[in-house]
């Protein structure tokens, strides 16, 4: 009984954070079609309300819940010899930390800088520089690539490193190239202003 209490409860925990990363995928990526202020604050707001209210309880839910199952079912330390296992555990330990200093620390000072735009009536310089940086973009474009490799891991449970490298380097390529796509799909800047939205 502790054990399906405890996948439960780290199901619950991956549908919690995966939510709260569509969510952020979505607002980002419509903050970047807007042009007028007030909408992208809004965007960006929500950004702040995905993290905080699903993604970081989803994230701690998951990390009780898997370490309690490694210790108690999976002998500790002994989970090394698990490819599938190491490989979930050693991308989510690295989106943890990624996800609460580089991504969410970016997005807080995104919505610093919009309020300060939306007082000014216009966008900054610094608002316009922050939103084009290109590490916080990556890293963003990373989390769902990588939220889908630890599931496929853990669904498919693969006896050797070859699922964790090949999607590994996918994940990674994919975000590279949405870092590079998306901004050209979506430019934005100079352009943007207190007029109609696009």
């Amino acid at each position: 009984m502790e054990y399906e209490l405890l996948k439960f409860i780290h199901i619950l925990g991956a549908i919690l954070m995966g939510a709260g990363l569509i969510g952020v995928w979505m607002a980002d990526l419509r903050s970047r079609q807007l042009s007028e202020l007030k909408p992208f604050a809004e965007a960006v707001r929500n950004i702040a309300v995905f993290y905080d209210g699903l993604v970081v309880p989803g994230a701690l839910l998951l990390l009780v819940s898997g370490t309690w199952m490694i210790v108690d079912f999976y002998g500790g330390w002994a989970f090394l010899q698990i490819p599938w296992l190491t490989g979930m555990v050693g991308w989510f330990a690295f989106e943890f930390i990624e996800g609460n200093t580089i991504t969410r620390l970016y997005f807080m000072r995104l919505r610093r800088l919009t309020r300060i735009a939306l007082k000014s009536g216009h966008v900054t310089p610094e608002l316009q520089r922050a939103r084009g940086e290109l590490v916080p973009s990556f890293t963003h474009f990373l989390d769902l690539p990588i939220l889908f490799l630890i599931i496929a891991l853990g669904t498919i449970r693969p006896t050797t490193w070859a699922m964790f490298f090949v999607g590994s380097l996918a994940a990674i390529a994919l975000a590279a190239l949405l870092t590079i796509v998306i901004p050209r799909l979506y430019p934005w800047g100079s352009e943007a202003s207190p007029g109609p939205s696009a």
